[in-house]
């Protein structure tokens, strides 16, 4: 068993089509690529107990958002320890552990779903699929970028286009999966039918001669529900998001479409080149910073061009990634209501699979452009552009609240669909980057190190996102209920005004019913809430750009 897993046994015979290799290490990055349409399922893990609508019970978007959050911190240093491992045992024990910890990450996620143990959930799709996340992740670029050293960004680029376009495939597949496993809670009527009381902030129906707990679903909030039904009461408990059975059918099959992948890899033999190759002139490699000599692992994190790098990629996945955890939470926000007037129904699950579309392209797109106009040069395109356009989505946002148009929902998609394209390029071009700096013998392991960049970024993205957005969103609750009269308010949720912090907590209260109550012609205030975190985004690009600029080639004495 040890000598089919062995690294000797999947080097190329001569004469091998290098061609063979690209399919199987963009299947394995499509699988673990799934990970940015996350935001699909955020709905419904948000609505696990209330299916409607959230129930006291059932888990805030940021702790939902924060599972997300583990499993990209623990790719990244996955990634750190599997990139010298790689080096060791080659591609395929570490695809055949992936598909193991990825698949099984999903299984052991969607069993805490089943019994709402949030713990469970962090677990099994935060630690043990964020292990094969970073598993998955360095063994088709290292090995690709060998088998390309002549095009070292479009080799990069080709593997991490799959994990880029992932969520092209995931994002529809997650929501018919949800939409067909789904069963809908039962309805006891509208609020008057349903004789509604509240206790401790929490909605209570008369049902079946007792009372149980329950969700309201307004008019307003019909067009978030799961599968759209009638404005009224449920039932708390009585129904099923399917988002838990969802969890268990995507784990078995990613397990077999990466098994077969990792069985697929075939290494190139020490002193293999392509024919008729020929390594770059003194004159090109100095103008592109492409270095001739290798250095090792150990001796690269003793450069400062490492921790430039590092910085660069960090801040580029903190701007991107936390926008790609509420994409579809995000679009549906900012423009309530007219996104269904001016977009076909179920617009918010095509933006995330146009999220994954660009952000795939991106990363072909601009790591084989990389190749002419040179590494350093694309990031700066990068963060100056990308900087541009965080800074233009806290405008467009007011603009679309103001006066909604097609043209505000056209200009935030222009904006945010560019941004993907730079995000994903970052990340393709990275491992080129450091092929150039460092050379390619070592590139697995120093990717891999590399890759805590990623971690950070996966947990600082996320959360200043939905810290900010909390924040936010309370500020705009208060001065709602400002604007409301506390007998108006009194009778529609058979609680005081001084009450709302309670009844905001257990997700009683929110902007849609505050809005129903407020005078007429009030504005919808949940277009802001994302504004601050754009202008972080935004100032963290500069601290970037200028990370970038500092870069020079590798003193020699790092050499090898």
């Amino acid at each position: 068993m040890r000598s089919f897993f062995s690294k000797d046994r999947i080097i190329a015979p001569a004469g091998f089509n290098r061609w063979r290799v690209p399919p199987a290490s963009v299947a394995i990055h499509l699988c673990i690529g799934s990970v940015y349409a996350w935001s699909v399922f955020n709905p419904a893990l948000t609505k696990v107990e209330g299916v409607v609508a959230s129930a006291a019970d059932d888990w805030s978007l940021k702790q939902v958002v924060s599972v997300f959050t583990v499993a990209i911190a623990v790719l990244g240093l996955a990634a750190a320890f599997a990139g010298k491992w790689l080096e060791r045992v080659g591609p395929r024990v570490v695809g055949t552990v992936s598909a193991a910890c990825w698949g099984g990450g999903f299984l052991l996620g969607g069993l805490g779903i089943q019994i709402h143990e949030l713990r469970l959930l962090y677990l099994g799709y935060g630690v043990l699929g964020g292990v094969g996340l970073g598993l998955g992740y360095v063994s088709p670029v290292s090995t690709l970028i060998r088998w390309f050293p002549d095009r070292r960004g479009m080799a990069a680029g080709m593997a991490i286009m799959g994990f880029g376009g992932g969520a092209i495939i995931a994002a529809p597949l997650k929501e018919r999966l949800i939409v067909y496993f789904y069963q809908a809670p039962q309805y006891v009527g509208t609020e008057e039918q349903a004789k509604l009381a509240t206790d401790d902030g929490r909605r209570y129906a008369l049902a079946d001669g007792r009372r149980r707990e329950a969700v309201v679903v307004a008019e307003s909030e019909v067009g978030k529900m799961i599968v759209p039904g009638k404005a009224g009461v449920y039932l708390v408990g009585t129904g099923r998001t399917g988002v838990a059975q969802t969890f268990f059918v995507l784990g078995a099959t990613y397990f077999v479409v990466m098994l077969a992948a990792a069985f697929s890899y075939r290494i190139p033999a020490p002193d293999w080149h392509p024919a008729g190759w020929k390594p770059p002139t003194d004159d090109t490699a100095r103008h592109k910073l492409i270095s001739r000599h290798h250095v090792g692992v150990d001796q690269a994190l003793k450069t400062p061009q490492f921790y430039l790098l590092w910085i660069v990629l960090c801040l580029n996945v903190t701007a991107g990634i936390g926008l790609l955890g509420v994409a579809r939470t995000m679009i549906t926000e900012i423009f309530g209501a007219s996104l269904t007037k001016f977009a076909w129904p179920g617009f918010a699950n095509t933006f995330v699979v146009l999220t994954g579309c660009f952000n795939m392209l991106g990363r072909f797109f601009w790591a084989s452009a990389s190749d002419y106009i040179g590494r350093r040069r694309t990031y700066m395109i990068f963060f100056i552009l990308s900087m541009a356009l965080y800074l233009s989505i806290p405008f467009i946002a007011g603009q679309a609240s103001a006066s909604p148009s097609l043209a505000w929902l056209v200009a935030f998609c222009a904006a945010t669909l560019a941004i993907m394209t730079m995000y994903g390029g970052g990340f393709a071009t990275i491992p080129a980057y450091i092929a150039d700096l460092f050379g390619t013998r070592y590139v697995g392991g120093i990717h891999g190190r590399l890759l805590t960049a990623w971690s950070v970024a996966g947990v600082v993205g996320p959360l200043a996102l939905t810290s900010l957005r909390e924040r936010s969103m309370a500020a705009a609750i208060a001065e709602l209920a400002g604007k409301i009269d506390p007998a108006a308010f009194a009778a529609r949720f058979d609680a005081p005004l001084s009450d709302l912090d309670t009844l905001v907590s257990q997700k009683t209260v929110t902007v849609a019913k505050l809005l129903d109550l407020a005078p007429s012609g009030t504005a919808d205030p949940t277009s802001t809430v994302y504004n601050s975190t754009m202008y972080l985004m935004a100032g963290l690009l500069a601290i970037a750009l200028v990370a970038n600029a500092l870069v020079r080639p590798v003193d020699p004495k790092h050499h090898l």
